[in-house]
Order: structure tokens, then C-alpha cells, then sequence
């Protein structure tokens, strides 16, 4: 019970009080329940799409893409703004680009990679609630989540303090790889919009992966944060293409 407290109080903004400090051991137990809190924000935006699906289209898409935001306390998206900024301020130099990570502080590109990643993930969910593929939202958090399952498991963690280090040494990484095949398996379920969402959300890990390697040779929570977002978004956009053009 307790990795699965660990995953919910981290990656949402519910009161969870552990009763305990958490082992490694119990934070590494933690990452295979990601997914499952994908499943959880994704019934809750799914749910709320459907309740309230008579208001204006406009209105709904934006509340929904408030509500995934203030889900997750916008953690990722500050870890997409680190990692932009660190990208584009690294000049390719790997030390450099773990530094600009650690700065609190958000750059220009930072904030413009934010109001991209929003007003993409806003148009989408309008042309997915427009087509009324209400209960689609609970597919892409999920697929967002096995994110940090794959890159745990198959890419070096680069530093050597803190709750990713925990997590990258601890990881029950058996148990993981059958966590992650099984979600990529349920995405079928969704019919080609699953299998289009699955092989851009495959593609995209992989780019994701090799960039990460090849810039500062593995990965860190920003970068995490990062990949989240970005698979989410990749996933989303794909469906929604698919419906698009299955719509015509």
C-alpha cells in the first residue's frame, strides 16, 4: 500500500499523509504504480467531460485542461520548462545543461515551451470532445505515466542524490516491463485510435530516449517531467488526427 501512497501523494495534488519516511526500496515499488495514477486522472477528466459535456465546447475543453493541470500541480510541466530552457541554454555541452536545470528560475524558452504545450493539448481536447470521445481521456495520462517506467528501466539515471536516484537503483524492473507491455496491450482496446496513439507513443519515447543519452547521457527528473508531457501530448495528437481523418 505504501509505493502506491508514495506515487499518489508525488505526482498529485490529493492530501496524502504517509505515516512513515518511505525506503528506497518502497520509492523504487513506487514507479510501478505510475500508471495506475494515470488511470485515476484520466477517469476523473473522462468523468467530468461527460457530466458536463452540454456546455459550450470552448468552455469544457479549457476546463478540462485546467483540471489535468491542477491534477498533477503542473509538476511536469515545470520539468518540460527546465528542460527547454536547459536544451536551448546548454549549447550542447552536457554540464552546462545539468546546471540550467537546477536554476528555479524559468528562461524565455521555458515559458514559450509552456504556452506551446498548452494551446496544443487545448486544440486537441477540443476536436476530441467535439467528436464525443469523452472516455478517450483516460488513455493518454496512462500512457504518459509508462513514460518514467521505460526510461527508468532502460536509461542511466545522471545524478546521484535524490528520489530519482532511489527510484532508477530500486526499480523491480521484471515487474515493470510486464506493467508496461500490459498498458501498451489495454491502449488496443481504443480501437486504430489506440494503435496510432501507441506507435507515435512508442516513437516518441524512443526520440525522447536517444536525445536524453546524447545530450547529458541518461536522464534526471526534469527530463522525466519532461518526457510525461510530452508523451501525453504526442498521444493525444495522434488520436486526434486519426479522428479527424476518419471523420471525413
Amino acid at each position: 500500500m505504501m509505493p502506491f501512497l508514495i506515487a499518489l501523494q508525488f505526482l498529485t495534488i490529493f492530501p496524502i499523509q504517509l505515516k512513515a519516511m518511505p525506503s528506497k526500496q518502497q520509492n523504487g515499488q513506487s514507479l510501478l504504480f505510475y500508471p495506475v495514477i494515470g488511470l485515476l486522472i484520466g477517469g476523473i477528466l473522462a468523468l467530468t467531460a461527460f457530466v458536463l459535456q452540454s456546455l459550450p465546447l470552448i468552455l469544457l475543453s479549457s476546463m478540462v485542461l485546467v483540471l489535468w493541470i491542477w491534477l498533477t500541480g503542473g509538476l511536469h510541466l515545470d520539468g518540460l520548462a527546465d528542460t527547454a530552457d536547459a536544451w536551448v541554454g546548454g549549447f550542447g555541452d552536457k554540464e552546462r545543461t545539468l546546471k540550467i536545470m537546477k536554476d528555479p528560475t524559468c528562461g524565455p524558452i521555458g515559458v514559450l515551451s509552456l504556452v506551446i504545450m498548452c494551446l496544443l493539448k487545448w486544440s486537441a481536447i477540443y476536436v476530441l470532445l467535439q467528436q464525443q470521445s469523452y472516455f478517450a481521456l483516460i488513455l493518454f495520462p496512462v500512457l504518459g505515466r509508462l513514460a518514467p517506467l521505460f526510461l527508468f528501466s532502460t536509461t542511466e539515471y545522471v545524478r546521484e542524490k535524490g528520489l530519482g536516484s532511489s527510484i532508477a537503483k530500486f526499480i523491480p524492473r521484471t515487474w515493470a516491463l510486464i506493467i508496461f507491455v500490459l498498458c501498451l496491450c489495454a491502449s488496443l482496446y481504443f480501437g486504430w485510435g489506440g494503435v496510432i496513439s501507441l506507435i507515435v507513443f512508442i516513437m516518441t519515447l524512443a526520440y525522447l530516449r536517444f536525445k536524453f543519452i546524447q545530450r547529458i547521457g541518461g536522464v534526471t527528473g526534469d527530463t522525466i517531467g519532461a518526457s510525461i508531457e510530452i508523451s501525453e501530448l504526442s498521444s493525444l495528437m495522434a488520436f486526434v488526427i486519426g479522428l479527424h481523418y476518419w471523420a471525413v
